[in-house]
């Protein structure tokens, strides 16, 4: 009987510390299957989509980190006088050599197809060591942030070159490109809006600190890009493929199969010649400009989206700094302002999962149609009201239109040159942004001025790029994908 008693104590003991201990673990092991489940839903988790929708979540929680600690110390920290000083030097600094550098990003990728995954990974560890250097220099704003930013900004967009690139790769059955890019990046989004509060509090405990919760970040990501599936590194059934002269209804047309030649020269000049951008019958690698009109037009128009993107952050910022909204302060005036861009981007990106394989050459001239219209309305009647309305509909329509961009670069251009097509998309995107935001740091401070010159700049983008795209949805699209 003593024997049986002195185990009766323990057991009651361990079933209740068992039990506590699920409790607490219950919340997170909970939310973790839940994200899990919907990161993994309709096919995603056996074609691999949902490793690289997680990945590009890590990835968008390190960014927004990074974001908050330079904000805090670039824009928030100083007056508006010299906080325009300061935001236009950041984007001289960092933009500036990103542009020189960016062409190359592309081209180099397309030589590393059987490395993508260690190219994702490389470039979160860097982007993870990065952040620890510039963590010293933060609370100072000195010289020195900037050059540390410039490289974060280049592992960034290098990530996003191969992981556009791995998307085709990844298509579960019956997937739109549309609507898997729209699944990575609602990831991202919501991942974003996660970590933000979270950099913002430990942004209160000290400068440096969002930068060592980005760099813990990032090495997990490095991890987590090495758990993608092997196929993602492999060429195996990759072709190359010949694109005749735009005049010749842009048709693709396989590598011809030619009969084995005597050992030597043949191979050897094959190779030269390829080497010098030609193939083996005198035809021009294929580039960005010969894959048809869709590609380039939407490329118009999303960079019509970005400008207006880049000069409504920079000019509202320093607005409503000055000028808050009717009976708001500054800090809510902007809350509102970039609460209402990010649910407009979010459901953009939610949107394109719904519309499947609706043409993106129509989705691109329409949301560029509902944006300027918007602009106008905002010009015409500028209120709290209607520069909200600006800022949910830009995020909204950007967020759509690049989503349907992604998807014809994918549809249309072969796949030894996709990752320089998407490098060069991204390079005259980050341009575009950055003309939008150097015109909004230079205007003068007047809100109907503003709403004006962000209405003209989406008319340029619709008069170069919504007769182009009609025309093209109308005669299909010519290229099929080649993979």
């Amino acid at each position: 009987m003593a024997s049986a008693r002195s185990h009766d104590g323990p057991g009651p003991l361990r079933r209740a510390g068992r039990t506590i201990g699920h409790a607490l673990r219950s919340p997170f092991t909970g939310t973790a299957r839940g994200i899990r489940k919907a990161t993994h839903a309709h096919g995603a988790g056996e074609s691999g989509l949902g490793k690289l929708i997680e990945l590009h979540a890590v990835n968008g929680a390190g960014d927004v980190m990074i974001t908050v600690a330079l904000a805090s110390t670039v824009f928030f920290s100083v007056p508006t006088d010299q906080a325009r000083g300061r935001v236009a030097l950041y984007l001289a600094v960092t933009m500036a050599p990103f542009i020189l550098l960016a062409p190359v990003i592309g081209p180099l990728l397309d030589r590393l197809p059987h490395g993508r995954r260690a190219a994702m990974a490389g470039s979160m560890l860097a982007r993870a060591l990065l952040a620890l250097t510039m963590s010293g220099a933060v609370a100072t704003g000195g010289l020195e942030l900037y050059p540390a930013a410039l490289g974060v900004l280049v592992c960034s967009k290098a990530y996003g070159v191969v992981r556009s690139a791995v998307v085709p790769r990844l298509l579960p059955p019956r997937f739109s490109l549309v609507k898997a890019n729209s699944r990575v990046t609602l990831a991202g989004l919501l991942a974003t809006g996660a970590a933000a509060p979270v950099g913002a509090g430990l942004q209160t405990i000290g400068p440096p600190w969002p930068l060592y919760g980005a760099s813990a970040i990032f090495v997990g990501g490095a991890v987590l890009a090495f758990t993608l599936p092997p196929k993602v590194d492999s060429a195996k059934g990759e072709r190359k493929a010949h694109l005749v002269h735009p005049h010749d209804e842009g048709t693709v047309r396989p590598e011809p199969l030619r009969a084995s030649a005597a050992p030597g020269s043949t191979k050897k000049s094959s190779r030269s010649r390829e080497r010098n951008g030609e193939k083996r019958n005198g035809e021009k690698r294929p580039g960005l400009r010969s894959v048809g009109p869709s590609v380039l037009h939407g490329l118009q128009a999303n960079a019509a989206h970005r400008a207006l993107s880049g000069f409504l952050i920079f000019f509202l910022a320093f607005l409503l700094r000055e000028q808050p909204l009717s009976g708001q302060s500054a800090a809510i005036s902007l809350g509102i302002v970039g609460v209402a861009a990010g649910a407009g981007n979010a459901l953009g990106t939610a949107v394109g999962s719904w519309l499947r394989a609706r043409g993106p050459e129509i989705i691109i001239a329409s949301v560029l149609g509902l944006a300027l219209g918007v602009a106008v309305l905002a010009a015409a009647f500028f209120s709290t009201v209607m520069v909200a309305a600006l800022a949910a509909t830009a995020g909204f329509t950007q967020a759509l239109s690049k989503l349907s961009l992604d998807a014809m670069i994918q549809r249309d251009v072969p796949e030894e040159v996709r990752t320089s097509a998407f490098a060069r998309s991204e390079t005259l995107l980050q341009m575009a942004w950055v003309v939008g935001g150097a015109i909004g740091i230079s205007l003068p401070l007047n809100g109907v001025l503003g709403m004006a010159v962000a209405a003209g700049v989406l008319a340029l983008g619709a008069a170069a790029s919504v007769r182009g795209l009609l025309g093209a949805a109308r005669r299909g699209s010519p290229h099929p994908r080649v993979a």
